[in-house]
């Protein structure tokens, strides 16, 4: 397994429901400690720092650690585990999902389940079900039995889906894409730009609690004072049945996507720019997306202090928000580059610009 592969398997495998970060965080700090100094906000968001000129404008890179997950909430008499959504789940995709509940005696193996449709009556059998009848089945007999393995309630629960790549290798399936793609770009563009000079000092981020509310971008924006914002996100893929162009705008394979509008945040247009003019310059295909349904850490970055300028970008994703996701893996190469190219051209005199207005 080359380096990047491996990189991917450890992000994304690692277990990460929102406000229960840790081990994606430990993964993330152990590539990270590598190429600089590292610190840990109260939240548990990570930041590593790269000088490559002391008195060079602030740029945040930021992805977020978290997944969605489910956190049990009660354990029946009969030993299964009600639970509360970690962010947005569509019900439809919940239903016989493999799951692992997070204990402190280690991870516990289990299956979403609810009453089959077979004793189920007509109009019943017609409505999607809510996740309020469903349950996770962990094969305890009861509740005494629940609590001997160590199952309490409060406990995080995440999907199983390892890292697996297609019969086409560029593509590659897993869940936690949202945002552990992220956490990879960020980490390999850090590492990059440690091998050359750069105009500006970098902060590499993993936000805690994007899924539940951007909650974390708050804290390591707070703590880096950024002069530029650049929040690394997924963005939708729209090449699949029934999606039409002006639903979700970007294709895998076709590089990254840079994101215009948000329900938190409309681009800046000056560093919008400024990223198709350098993708142009460099070569790499850009893409345009927009969700106005949905938020990134974007939003929390640009109303910071007196306002910092703020774009998002990243690869499209085919299934963000279930258990199986699919990247291409020349997106995120892509994606990197660009980053690279943008940050060397993010000098005291264009940050300046920029600062004064879209």
């Amino acid at each position: 397994m080359d380096a990047m592969l491996q990189l991917f398997k450890d992000l994304t495998e690692a277990p990460g429901a929102s406000g229960y970060e840790g081990p994606v965080r430990d993964v993330m700090r152990r590539y990270l400690e590598a190429i600089g100094e590292v610190k840990v906000d109260h939240l548990g968001g990570i930041i590593a720092s790269h000088v490559g000129q002391e008195s060079g404008p602030r740029i945040a890179l930021a992805a977020h650690l978290d997944e969605i997950g489910l956190l049990v909430t009660r354990i029946t008499d009969d030993g299964f585990l009600k639970f509360q959504p970690l962010g947005g789940w569509w019900d439809h995709v919940l239903l016989g999902m493999r799951v692992e509940v997070i204990t402190r005696s280690g991870p516990i193996i289990g299956v979403i389940g609810v009453k089959p449709p077979h004793i189920l009556g007509n109009e019943e059998r017609s409505r999607m079900v809510d996740k309020k009848a469903m349950y996770i089945d962990i094969g305890a007999a009861s509740r005494e039995e629940a609590v001997s393995w160590g199952v309490r309630p409060g406990d995080s629960v995440v999907p199983v889906g390892p890292l697996t790549p297609m019969r086409n290798p560029d593509l590659l399936l897993a869940k936690a894409w949202d945002n552990r793609v992220g956490c990879a770009i960020v980490i390999e563009t850090l590492r990059r730009l440690n091998n050359e000079q750069h105009p500006n000092i970098v902060f590499g981020i993993g936000n805690a609690q994007e899924e539940v509310g951007l909650r974390g971008a708050a804290t390591t924006t707070y703590i880096t004072q950024p002069d530029i914002g650049i929040a690394i996100d997924t963005a939708i893929a729209g090449d699949m049945p029934g999606v039409g162009a002006d639903d979700a705008m970007s294709r895998l394979g076709q590089g990254p996507a840079l994101l215009l509008i948000d329900g938190s945040l409309i681009a800046h247009a000056g560093l919008r720019h400024l990223v198709i003019d350098v993708a142009a310059e460099e070569g790499i295909p850009l893409q345009f997306d927009l969700m106005p349904g949905g938020g990134t850490d974007g939003g929390r970055m640009h109303i910071f202090g007196s306002g910092v300028p703020t774009i998002v970008i990243g690869p499209p994703v085919r299934y963000i928000h279930s258990a199986s996701a699919i990247v291409h893996r020349r997106d995120i190469e892509q994606t990197v580059q660009l980053l690279v190219a943008l940050i060397r051209r993010l000098d005291s005199a264009t940050v300046q610009r920029l600062q004064q207005g879209p």
